[in-house]
């Protein structure tokens, strides 16, 4: 089965390359020598080739630029690793020549006019030299008769960074090894954007810059073992890291523990730091990590244009604008923007002009070169500075005063609507014309958006007072809730009554990434669980998330929300106590008793029901983004209970798929959250079957203690393999001491292997699962998830 192609197909060279292009035996060239039309130099391990190539598209007129490069030579889709004359091309319909000048440096001559296009400018110190493409994709120039080094492509970096190569800074030199991104898919010259290192006072660390001067990310000081904004460097799969700062240097390297990995670091003409690795069964370049989010870069869209991280493309234009080149834009450079479509008024003739007026754009971030009017006290003064000035082409006025924005309008990214967000309103000047255009096409919709939001008000001031009823009649003297388990409904608690429930919230059951669990009594034998929400933002984001999901459904394998507390910035849930805690602890901890084989059966399959009812029988399908062994809890009789719908996503049922940010626990996350792909609630079946490995297993899928070999076995990977010798068997948890039922162990371990597919298509669904389980289906043979595999850095040799 050939490997689906996940991912958003990065954007690289198409490439022309005659059919009878042949390679030339060797990795050198040297005075006298040259390279022309197809010859190529071809590095002794046959990983990388330089030659000569020229960019083609449908949208470029001109198809006659010839660049001298360096790519991977293994690999079917030519990706330029680094290009010699990016920003000088050959224009010649002729091909140019690459070779050793009589001054020693290796140069580039258009052979129409025999003028030196490009060359690599050292100080040459030898009669002889010559130019040898290294086994790390490194062109060398070097003394012939020693290893004396004039001269080093990894000294002079394009978009990527190679392993072996160098980031940083030459302190004797003052050279500084840096990324920078290109024009755009078809053309190697600079782009806007730069990664390089710097430091300050001792603080090194990497930076992503516009124009070699906006900084946009940072990540985060060097700790010793990894920048403190990339934890995932501790996981050293396939990367091993190091950074060096002595009185010379100041630089990052990595190696790649395989030799076979084929993987390349990169400055995307997006603005984001890409690493891709190759995978050979999908014959396509697969993006495993990206920084930072498309939105976060520094005018990626142009002037006049809103972007907008949960949706394809990111950007658009404003009300009122166009795309100013749609060329661009197709190959991929959107920072020209847009423009205008009626010139502003600017009241040059009083007598017959119409004043622009303002088109408001909610829920948006604001650009943050706003320029404060301190004298401005109200909306309408806000206003009439903006009009004053000609210049001016947007305002805000809030708690924060009053702003402008003058000339081009840059990074302005549009938010969710709610109260999660930080969104303010700006106001867009237009020609009058636009305005009233736009207003027109939008009036059937405001009288519609006023009628809901009038239902919907209603609606909601009717559950608050059913609500606020049943807290009145729902307490006894000494704030204890008596029947708080009859089902009738959520309690809203106040936050006395918890804290008095908690003891002051002092026996702490746990802690996650949102807030700490308490345990409580609202009666003698009445036990609850109070999570505490932390931080603001973040805890108001999980309260409203775990609300409307648990708040409102109910079944046996979901947790029950009894009730919650919303008292100024306090938010808290209360819900039923699982005297049996998380299934991780009965998993991983030696301290407690090992789960018997029919008990984790049962477990695994309640899971499965609970996933099920949340993708297929709620009025939205329900997709938790988080599942893991943490957020599964056991009641007294070991019955598992999903608990945690802080980050989970909301899909309406004529929708199947959404674009949203990453969310989840590294390990349990599906390929399409790394590639930054839409999701669907196939992401819940792949954690579903990293969770449903461990409970087999009882380890951790990265724990060691699976290996078989001296180099480490993915246990995701090894466990399909095993499947395929018919050996699966030895892989279950040895506390068990064989007393399982062999035949739910190979069926439970082929249901794990066909959910983490690489492709969602080739996962089962939740019910499938159910069914699977349950023995009313019959499970075939899963092939290995080769992504996974490839990702993991360790082939498999059988």
């Amino acid at each position: 089965m050939s490997l689906p192609i996940i991912v958003l197909v990065p954007l690289v060279f198409t490439l022309h390359f005659p059919a009878s292009c042949k390679a030339t035996e060797t990795d050198t060239v040297s005075a006298g020598k040259a390279l022309t039309g197809n010859d190529m130099l071809v590095s002794s391990n046959g990983k990388f080739a330089l030659g000569f190539f020229k960019t083609s598209s449908e949208s470029s007129h001109n198809a006659s630029n010839w660049y001298l490069g360096i790519w991977f030579n293994q690999v079917s889709k030519h990706t330029p690793v680094w290009v010699a004359n990016g920003d000088k091309p050959v224009t010649s319909a002729t091909s140019p020549e690459a070779t050793v000048y009589g001054d020693g440096n290796l140069v580039i001559l258009d052979q129409a006019t025999k003028s030196i296009i490009w060359s690599t400018q050292a100080n040459i110190t030898a009669n002889t030299t010559m130019a040898k493409l290294s086994d790390d994709g490194n062109l060398v120039l070097q003394n012939t008769n020693s290893s004396l080094v004039f001269w080093q492509s990894f000294d002079y970096p394009t978009n990527t960074h190679l392993a072996g190569a160098k980031l940083g800074w030459n302190k004797v030199t003052g050279l500084n090894r840096r990324l920078v991104s290109r024009k755009n898919s078809v053309d190697p010259a600079s782009g806007m954007y730069s990664y390089e290192l710097i430091d300050n006072n001792g603080s090194a660390r990497f930076i992503l810059s516009a124009h070699s001067s906006i900084s946009y990310w940072s990540s985060g000081e060097w700790n010793g073992h990894y920048f403190g904004s990339i934890p995932e460097m501790t996981g050293k799969r396939l990367i091993d890291f190091t950074f060096v700062s002595n009185d010379e240097e100041e630089y990052f390297t990595y190696t790649l523990l395989h030799n076979t990995t084929i993987m390349r670091f990169t400055l995307d003409i997006s603005g984001q730091a890409k690493i891709f690795l190759w995978v050979e069964q999908a014959q396509d370049w697969v993006p495993t990590y990206t920084n930072p989010k498309q939105c976060d870069v520094y005018g990626i869209c142009g002037a006049f244009t809103i972007c907008e991280e949960n949706k394809l493309p990111v950007c658009s234009c404003m009300k009122g604008f166009s795309i100013r080149s749609p060329n661009d834009w197709d190959l991929g450079d959107r920072t020209g923007g847009c423009m205008r479509n009626t010139p502003l008024d600017c009241g040059i003739n009083k007598n017959t002009s119409v004043p622009d007026r303002f088109l408001p754009m909610p829920c948006v971030g604001l650009p943050n070169n706003g320029h404060n009017i301190e004298d401005a006290t109200s909306s309408g003064v806000c206003a009439q500075v903006c009009l004053s000035n000609c210049t001016c082409t947007a305002y805000y006025y809030g708690n924060n005063g009053c702003f402008v924005w003058n000339d081009e309008l840059i990074n302005v990214k549009q938010l969710p609507c709610d109260d999660n967000t930080d969104g303010a309103t700006i106001y867009l000047r237009l020609a009058a014309k636009e305005v009233q255009g736009i207003k027109s096409n939008r009036r059937p919709i405001t009288i519609g958006v006023v009628i809901g939001a009038s239902v919907a008000s209603f609606a909601l001031l009717t559950v608050f007072l059913i609500l606020m009823i049943r807290r009145n009649k729902s307490w006894l003297s000494g704030h204890r809730v008596k029947k708080f388990h009859d089902g009738s409904g959520i309690i809203a608690f106040r936050y006395a009554d918890l804290q008095h429930a908690t003891n002051n919230f002092s026996d702490k059951l746990g802690a996650g990434g949102f807030g700490s669990v308490f345990k409580g009594f609202l009666t003698e034998s009445n036990i609850i669980a109070v999570k505490r929400l932390d931080g603001a933002r973040q805890g108001e984001k999980q309260f409203r998330a775990e609300v409307r999901s648990i708040g409102i459904i109910q079944h046996i394998n979901l947790v029950k929300l009894i009730g919650f507390c919303c008292e100024s910035d306090r938010r808290l849930l209360v819900y039923e106590h699982m005297p049996n805690l998380s299934l991780d602890t009965h998993l991983f901890h030696s301290n407690t008793t090992s789960l018997k084989w029919s008990t984790r059966y049962q477990i695994a399959l309640g899971v499965a029901r609970g996933l099920a009812y949340l993708h297929d029988s709620c009025r939205d399908c329900i997709i938790h983004c988080d599942i893991k062994p943490e957020n599964i809890l056991l009641d007294s009789s070991f019955v598992p209970k999903i608990t945690d719908f802080g980050m989970a996503k909301f899909l309406e049922r004529e929708f199947s798929q959404v674009l949203t940010t990453v969310r989840g626990t590294i390990g349990y996350l599906a390929p399409e959250w790394i590639s930054g792909t839409v999701i669907t609630s196939k992401v819940d079946v792949y954690s579903y079957g990293m969770v449903l490995l461990e409970i087999i297993s009882g380890r951790r899928n990265s724990s060691k203690e699976f290996a078989t070999r001296d180099d480490y076995e993915y246990f995701p990977v090894l466990v399909a393999h095993k499947l395929l010798n018919g050996d699966a068997g030895s892989l279950v948890d040895q506390n068990l001491h064989g007393d399982v039922h062999w035949e739910q162990v190979e069926r439970a371990f082929r249901v794990a292997c066909w959910c983490i597919q690489d492709n969602e298509l080739d996962r089962p669904t939740m019910s499938e699962v159910v069914q699977y389980l349950e023995g009313f289906l019959e499970v075939g043979i899963p092939p290995v998830p080769r992504l996974l595999q490839a990702i993991a850095g360790n082939p498999y040799s059988e």
